[in-house]
């Protein structure tokens, strides 16, 4: 017996000021379909989801509902004027008596239901619509970015409610675990088309990629036959003319079959530059506390971040994330405790709420009044690492088109933001990267792209992110706030933290052990007081003096070294010389390696040594 669809789109098209967002669209949403809805950002899928819903008219065809099937929409930004609490927004929906079904969600996602919605936030406000939209489980829901403002724990019982609910539903999102454990079946959004595969998110990448070589093999075949029917009217049509007429009209229908193919939309020019290289040593932290209202956030932290570190902050939401950034940076000083910054730090910091963004300001003027972007007495120039660009040429590398860059920045998308934000942050030349949150409502193509550059950045990232995949992806080291203040370490990222959480933590290479991470065991000796630690001899103090510039020298002649082996022709002009080169550079960065390893040490004796000192 076939089933009646719950929602149909039949030839819907839609367009803002003249430009098409989407046409000739159709979609059977079925019972039980868990799609997952993937697009480039700005391609549209909010406003479809819109569509869906009944909140946006299309321009052209129809909207088809299953006489009394009930579809639920959650938005990004939900409106909860005329209720008091988020409790009570959450219930609207809902009969006398079902109040409980919100407690439930409200305890998974991690809300009061007896807050104020007066004084909720952005992401409190979120959690109460898909708590509400959970509760009333309609037929269908259509959910724009659910994972947003949830930490992992949160998403993870999202996961799970979505696994078990009978109802359908449609998902946007950025988080592709989220995807890959929710959906069987995904619809991409591409050049205003919508074409759909019935497996879910996890076979999607593989999928595009086979589509994207199919439609260029079609377009190079195109290319050859316009270019052989042309030169076919070149030369033989004098002498046909009459007779050819139709293979002429035929030539033209290529030209404009040509002319109506869409180009795909490249990749963001995105370009992250380390700049000068920071000491070895970026950041050392020794026995950090805070606490806030009498409730501990950090006790008794300590660790050690070396250059080339990619530092993941994972924890519940509350539990002191952002906190610990700022100590880090020290943007924010801890209740007790030292924060030791490294040598020839330059920070670039992208910040989840996007405060830096006039949201009434055109995307050229946010880039051009920004003190670190300004090139005096130019209002059309930004500097971008050192040089001088166009704003819109620097723009487009970030998929920006001219007219975007004179709208305001309040007509982008969640995404579209976000890569503003990139775009100002990959200006600058940095060492040490500080990212809170930055992938949310990232596309996938621009969160592969932003991974790839972490991967191959010669510099130091700390990493604030509830996105478990890239995570995993991304960090070296995780630091896992558990919300009573314990900090734990951990080697890897996400999937490496839980496999070791479930044994001792074990803490990551260069990085020390934080309070409380003593090796268990029934030999473990009761804990002594501390020795004094002994002063550097007269050899040991004349050595710390002298290894800043023997450290700036190796720097130096590595620097020398690998200019010359950049010659593109010294290899095949002088193999014997470029040998010699290879091997220099090798001594000489092992020696480099060498002499920081012993600075850090005498350093850190040196510190011990004055702290005990003192009176």
């Amino acid at each position: 017996m076939a089933r009646i669809p719950l929602l149909q789109l039949s030839d819907v098209s839609l367009g803002y000021g003249g430009n098409p967002l989407f046409s000739g669209l159709r979609l059977i949403v079925q019972p039980e379909d868990r799609l997952a809805l993937v697009g480039r950002n700005g391609c549209g899928k909010s406003t479809l989801l819109k569509v869906m819903a009944g909140q946006v008219e299309p321009d052209a065809g129809a909207v088809i509902t299953s006489p009394g099937a009930s579809i639920g929409f959650m938005e990004q930004d939900p409106d909860m004027t005329g209720f008091d609490t988020l409790g009570a927004f959450a219930a609207r929906n809902l009969a006398d008596g079902e109040d409980y079904r919100v407690r439930i969600a409200a305890e998974g996602l991690k809300f009061e239901p007896e807050m104020a919605v007066a004084t909720a936030s952005g992401g409190e406000r979120r959690r109460a619509a898909l708590a509400g939209l959970l509760a009333q489980a309609p037929e269908l829901m259509l959910l724009d970015e659910p994972t947003n403002h949830l930490d992992i724990e949160a998403i993870s019982w999202l996961e799970n409610h979505l696994q078990k609910s009978p109802s359908a539903f449609v998902v946007i999102s950025h988080d592709r675990a989220f995807l890959r454990a929710t959906t069987r079946s995904t619809l991409w959004l591409d050049r205003g088309q919508l074409r759909r595969h019935d497996k879910g998110f996890g076979e999607f990448e593989a999928w595009r990629d086979k589509l994207w070589e199919e439609e260029d093999q079609t377009r190079h075949k195109l290319n050859r036959k316009i270019k052989s029917e042309a030169r076919w009217a070149v030369e033989g049509i004098s002498a046909r003319r009459k007779r050819n007429q139709g293979r002429l009209r035929a030539l033209a229908d290529l030209r404009s079959q040509r002319r109506d193919m869409i180009t795909r939309q490249g990749r963001a020019g995105m370009v992250l530059d380390a700049g000068q290289k920071s000491g070895k040593l970026v950041i050392e932290a020794q026995e950090i506390f805070k606490s806030f209202d009498g409730r501990p956030i950090i006790s008794g932290f300590s660790t050690r971040i070396l250059r080339g570190d990619r530092v993941a902050l994972v924890g519940p939401n509350g539990a002191g994330k952002t906190t610990l950034l700022k100590i880090l940076i020290k943007k924010l000083a801890p209740d007790k405790g030292t924060v030791r910054l490294g040598t020839n730090l330059v920070i670039a910091q992208f910040d989840q709420n996007r405060s830096g963004l006039n949201e009434n300001a055109s995307l050229w003027d946010n880039l051009v009044s920004d003190p670190d972007m300004r090139v005096s007495g130019q209002a059309d120039q930004v500097m971008v690492r050192g040089q001088p660009r166009h704003v819109v040429g620097y723009l487009k590398e970030f998929l920006f088109d001219e007219e975007q860059a004179r709208a305001p920045v309040r007509s982008l998308s969640g995404g579209e933001k976000s890569r503003l934000l990139l775009a100002r942050l990959m200006a600058r030349e940095s060492n040490l990267l500080v990212l809170d949150e930055p992938t949310n409502d990232l596309d996938v193509e621009t969160l592969d792209l932003l991974q790839e550059l972490l991967a191959n950045y010669d510099g130091t990232a700390l990493i604030v992110s509830h996105d478990r995949d890239f995570l995993d992806r991304t960090a070296t080291v995780t630091l896992a706030m558990e919300g009573d203040g314990t900090v734990a370490t951990y080697a890897g990222g996400w999937s490496d933290y839980r496999a070791q959480r479930t044994g001792p933590p074990k803490a990551a290479p260069g990085c020390a052990k934080s309070r409380g991470q003593k090796k268990p065991g029934p030999q473990q000796k009761p804990a002594q007081a501390p020795e004094a630690a002994p002063r550097l001899s007269f050899t040991q103090a004349h050595r710390l003096k002298e290894l800043p510039d023997e450290i700036a020298r190796l720097e130096a002649e590595i620097a020398k070294l690998s200019e010359a082996l950049s010659q593109g022709d010294l290899y095949s002009s002088d193999p014997a010389r470029f040998q010699r080169f290879s091997n220099a550079l090798s001594q000489r960065q092992r020696a480099l390696d060498a002499a920081e390893a012993e600075w850090l040490d005498l350093e850190e004796r040196a510190e011990q040594a004055a702290g005990r000192e003192k009176p």
